[in-house]
């Protein structure tokens, strides 16, 4: 009896405190007046970065926050503004703002490269291997661990970290990296190894830049023997257009005179 009045009172809480269709958040609407203000702050944002005004364009940025605390792009803007100023403490609080705000892999990469700056090596590494673990395709973040764990002495990691950077975008540049990895670790063997897979990417590399080279030779004089053949058109048809009306003239001078001629 007590169990089923316990079942009686919890239904009774559930229907008037818990109700089946859960009340619609309100969407706050901006006015367009307030859309085109913080597009007007954006843009002055960017020009000033882009023309190195980095007090203009934290004045900006900052306007945009007080307006709209949670915006995760101007907390990340910031941060990259205050890393280029060498503020970095300021770049780190934003940019873990901006990932609470958003969970963002860019932002992560961020904080990463800002320990790498500052020589924190280990949070560093951390970091890029999170962002890693959000967003595995993108070769630059490998790079990046691959450094930090090259600053902390473990090469073989920071060797694999480079491989797969050069899985995702096979570049001569990160087979040298590894090669000075081998060079400093005195591995004469494995460096000789990797000279010669240099040498093998570059002519590989070499091979296809004049593939691409003699594709796009194709398709210019493709586009060109377009070009000719239109205007050869177009002229053929200028040209009969012409004769057309050199037919037609004699043929109506004869027909005004025989209308204009009396008969008898």
């Amino acid at each position: 009896m007590i169990a089923v009045f316990a079942i009686l009172v919890f239904s009774v809480y559930l229907i008037f405190f818990f109700p089946l269709e859960p009340k619609a958040k309100k969407v706050e609407e901006k006015s367009p007046k307030y859309t085109a203000q913080m597009k007007k702050l954006w843009q002055i944002a960017q020009t000033a970065m882009k023309e190195r005004k980095p007090f203009r364009a934290e004045k900006a940025l900052l306007t945009i926050l007080k307006f709209d605390e949670k915006n995760a792009a101007a907390y990340n803007r910031l941060g990259i503004l205050y890393a280029k100023g060498q503020k970095y403490d300021e770049a780190v609080e934003c940019f873990e703002i901006a990932q609470s705000l958003d969970n963002n892999p860019a932002s992560i990469h961020n904080v990463g490269l800002i320990y790498l700056e500052t020589g924190a090596y280990e949070k560093a590494a951390m970091a890029f291997s999170q962002a890693i673990e959000l967003e595995g395709d993108v070769p630059t973040r490998y790079i990046a661990l691959a450094k930090a764990e090259e600053k902390m002495g473990n090469t073989k990691k920071a060797i694999e970290a480079l491989e797969n950077a050069y899985e995702l975008d096979p570049k001569v540049s990160t087979l040298r990296q590894i090669l000075a990895i081998y060079e400093a670790a005195g591995d004469t063997e494995a460096a000789t190894a990797m000279a010669a897979r240099i040498e093998e990417q570059i002519i590989r590399d070499n091979e296809a830049k004049k593939r691409r080279v003699a594709l796009e030779k194709r398709r210019t004089l493709a586009r060109n023997n377009k070009t000719v053949a239109a205007k050869r058109t177009g002229a053929s048809v200028k040209r009969s257009g012409l004769v057309e009306t050199r037919a037609k003239k004699p043929a109506q001078k004869i027909i005004k005179t025989h209308v204009g001629r009396k008969r008898v």
